[in-house]
């Protein structure tokens, strides 16, 4: 108790040096917070803007004739439209796989003009994870229609249209895409089934991979050696551009963090260590006054890497409001997609005010050892 009085009055006596390091400190820990929880809203915008782009990976029957799938675009062979079911019931596909979208899909004629019929069915995501699901909900008995089909139909959203002896209501008409997605009429899984007579069957599984591997790194093999075990009737294709796309920039979004945390923690605990080793100099007589009373090299240590540790811990508080206040003021602008996640995150205040003093007092213990070294004569013959 008596050593935590006598820091406090150190700190109370050297107000300026006391006021330097804290700033200091504090500006290490507001760097350090806001950077960890932009790289993180960083992540979430890249996850977010890359999941937006498709879905990867496009699971299928195995006796699927690529030369077929490729040219037509979907693939003549189904599956049960359980296989969805199982594959989101084995434990852990959600580390490999997501957003498991089943689909049926085929050419249909339409008042005399040959469409592509989509059904979707539900995203199927991991349970809990809340995760906005992607694609179109589209209810039974509504449609979307792509620009190209919509204009050669003359229907308009709100309108109607009628398939299969059956009439539909529009419910949207989608922007111009500069795909086939413009000559796509959407309909629930449901709807498509029984229009092309195809009950409980789907033509794929679309996803996307949880992985983010690059090519690479063997990506397709580590997928297929998981459906294998949960589907060995299908097979798994991967849209190599977008899987990679993806992948990188969820690797480069991580080195950043890597690269980012520790600079700032290195920038602490080198002012900590510059601004104690100064201390240590302007104090030798005080230093040599301590030995001569009798003070053991432990004692005066203790004075040096607590007030470090005090100043860490006062550096860190101040350190973690600001930069939250940055990052909670310049992050949805800066990631305007997700902005609504920013969030103060509990845990990372909560690191950074019990490791920062921790930080200071190693960034101590050489100007500490300084101080224990020193003679007690020599310094008061100097003085």
């Amino acid at each position: 108790m008596r050593r935590v009085v006598i820091i406090l009055r150190e700190l109370r006596y050297h107000r300026v040096q006391t006021l330097l390091a804290v700033l200091g400190l504090a500006v290490a820990t507001a760097l350090l917070t806001a950077v960890r929880m932009t790289s993180a809203a960083a992540e979430r915008e890249t996850r977010r803007v890359m999941r937006d782009l498709g879905f990867n990976l496009r699971i299928v029957a195995k006796e699927t004739d690529p030369a077929q799938f490729w040219r037509d675009g979907f693939p003549e062979r189904t599956l049960p439209e359980d296989s969805v079911r199982r594959l989101a019931a084995q434990h852990g596909v959600f580390l490999t796989f997501n957003h498991l979208t089943p689909v049926l899909e085929r050419r249909h004629v339409v008042d005399g003009r040959e469409v592509l019929l989509t059904g979707l069915g539900p995203s199927v995501v991991g349970p809990g994870e809340g995760k906005q699901p992607m694609g179109f909900r589209i209810p039974d008995g509504r449609l979307h229609l792509g620009a190209a089909v919509a204009a050669s139909l003359g229907v308009a959203r709100g309108g109607a249209l009628t398939l299969g002896g059956r009439p539909f209501a529009v419910d949207r008409v989608l922007t111009e895409s500069g795909t086939e997605d413009d000559i796509r009429i959407f309909a629930s899984l449901a709807d498509a089934q029984s229009l092309l007579g195809l009950p409980g069957q789907i033509s794929e599984i679309k996803a996307v991979d949880c992985l983010c591997l690059t090519s690479e790194q063997d990506a397709l093999g580590a997928l297929r050696r998981v459906l294998a075990e949960i589907l060995p009737e299908a097979d798994v294709l991967q849209v190599r551009h977008l899987a990679d796309a993806r992948a990188r920039q969820r690797q480069m979004a991580t080195r950043h963090a890597a690269f980012a945390v520790p600079l700032a923690v290195g920038a602490a605990a080198l002012w900590t260590g510059v601004f104690l080793g100064l201390n240590v100099r302007e104090r030798r007589a005080e230093i040599g006054l301590w030995r001569a009373l009798g003070r053991n090299s432990a004692a005066i240590a203790s004075l040096f890497l607590g007030r470090a540790a005090l100043l860490g811990l006062i550096g860190a508080v101040a350190g973690v409001g600001i930069g939250t206040a940055l990052a909670l003021h310049w992050g949805p602008r800066l990631f305007p997609v997700t902005a609504g996640a920013m969030a103060p995150d509990p845990v990372l205040m909560v690191c950074i005010v019990v490791l920062t003093p921790c930080v200071a007092a190693i960034a101590a213990v050489f100007p500490a050892l300084l101080a224990v070294a020193q003679d007690p004569a020599e310094c008061l013959r100097a003085d």
